[in-house]
């Protein structure tokens, strides 16, 4: 260590040497070298804005200056109320009440816990167990993770997750249940979906607090939008049994997919709408919930009005005045408008390389928020080995290139299955995807020619 400055940090990779970012520039990130990383992933589905926008820093650093942190138990700040009036009157009708956190994993927290207080106090006190889905992702508290099917980050503290159910989220490409699209569409016959009843049935509707899903399942398969009615079948089965709907929109919300929520665009209503990630675009920790009215006038009616749960910097006063010059600039800059132009010519590009390269089996997805399944043969359909680390290593040709994307793994059954996810930042341009296909478009000539070096190698071994 003679002569190396020690490293006082608890790296997410302790073996791996990370860049040291200096500073951002429009879809841009420059290290320390001066390199530039295209940010085609904005981050990690968070920097919806790209980076070095002022007028956020000067909003955060105003609101600093006048009150920095105030405990929500006791007070509250303007900035809190004009950002949640901002975002109800952004959510569908009838959820009209806004609860802040600082992640995700955070305001999906705050909603099993909401469904259980809002069943217990109202007199259905067994109803306790969340259903969700495999290969999603909610979070990284004991809850969150519960409920999650991200099977890699649970394995690890198995011992240590709550007793929930589990089905199959619909992933018509490669369906778990061995159905096809056009039959289950032709039929009205969704074995996803009576699966979920069974589910139900099963662990006794009395029982059941709460179902959580994602509207386009993102970091654990690779942007999987559903078919087309599942979601509202899903709200007729929740109505059915007195079951908490809730909608985790902490990837897909503010704009992400050319709406402002994705479940605009699915037709339901849910009963609570998890948000984080482009709230403030990247520039706070800043996440939370939005709640229907109807939990609301129960809370009011049977808990005396009162949430038992609360985090020390929830609705900080810095973090809301980020989320408010964040939704400034998204209106002002029209980004909405934007991305329902550039998501059909970012899919279509991406379509190009499809032909071009066979490693992509399917590219699929909405708006901004685009993943392409990888595989190994596309002839055979042959999946790529994990211990291969494809879209890692894809990844990480990319990075050498100059841009990032988001890598996943285990999309099909928690292990296998490997995914990339092209999810730039809402204001991008034309010719920054063009940027962005043309790097994709050599990262994969490389990776074919290291793949090749690699089979080789296994021959004359």
């Amino acid at each position: 260590m003679d002569g190396l400055k020690k490293d006082y940090v608890f790296h997410r990779d302790l073996k791996k040497k990370y860049p040291i970012i200096t500073h951002g520039e429009g879809v841009y990130l420059i290290d320390e070298d001066g390199k530039k990383f295209l940010d085609a992933c904005s981050g990690a589905v968070a920097a919806n804005l790209g980076h070095g926008i002022a007028s956020i820093g000067e909003a955060m650093a105003e609101q600093a200056k006048k009150a920095a942190f105030v405990h929500t138990m006791r007070f509250e700040t303007n900035a809190l109320h004009e950002l949640a009036e901002t975002i109800g009157k952004m959510a569908p009708d009838h959820l009209n009440k806004v609860y802040f956190t600082t992640g995700g994993s955070e305001a999906n927290e705050s909603a099993l816990k909401l469904a259980r207080q809002y069943h217990r106090d109202a007199g259905r006190p067994q109803k306790h167990i969340v259903i969700g889905r495999w290969q999603s992702y909610h979070g990284n508290t004991v809850g969150s993770l519960s409920a999650g099917g991200d099977v890699k980050r649970r394995h690890a503290y198995t011992p240590n997750l709550l007793n929930y159910a589990h089905v199959y989220s619909p992933y018509c490409h490669r369906c778990p249940y061995d159905r096809q699209k056009d039959d289950c569409l032709a039929k009205q016959n969704w074995t996803c979906v009576n699966d979920i009843e069974r589910t139900i049935l099963e662990l006794g509707p009395e029982n059941v607090s709460a179902f959580i899903a994602e509207p386009i399942v993102g970091s654990q398969q690779g942007a999987v939008p559903p078919p087309l009615g599942y979601f509202k079948k899903v709200r007729e089965l929740c109505d059915r049994y007195e079951i908490v709907l809730i909608i985790d929109e902490v990837m897909t919300g503010f704009g992400r997919t050319g709406t402002n929520f994705a479940t605009e665009q699915i037709g339901i209503k849910p009963d609570v709408i998890t948000f984080g990630k482009g709230v403030s675009a990247g520039y706070a920790p800043l996440a939370g919930m939005i709640v229907h009215d109807r939990l609301i006038d129960s809370l009011i009616q049977n808990s005396d009005g009162k949430f038992i749960h609360g985090y020390t910097y929830s609705g900080h006063p810095v973090a809301a005045a980020a989320g408010l010059a964040a939704l400034e600039v998204y209106e002002r800059e029209m980004v909405l408008e934007n991305v329902k132009e550039q998501g059909p010519y970012l899919v279509n590009r991406l379509l190009e390389l499809k032909e071009k390269h066979p490693y992509i089996s399917d590219v699929r997805g909405k708006g901004l928020l685009i993943g392409m399944e990888l595989v190994k043969d596309i002839e055979q359909d042959l999946l790529f080995d994990p211990s291969e680390k494809a879209s890692e290593r894809l990844n990480e040709i990319a990075m050498e290139l100059g841009a990032v994307f988001y890598p996943g793994s285990g999309s099909i059954d928690g292990i296998k299955g490997e995914h990339l996810i092209v999810s730039p930042p809402l204001n991008v341009s034309k010719k920054e995807i063009d940027e962005i296909v043309r790097i994709l478009d050599e990262a994969f000539t490389i990776f074919k020619s290291q793949l090749r070096k690699d089979e080789m190698y296994e021959i004359t071994k």
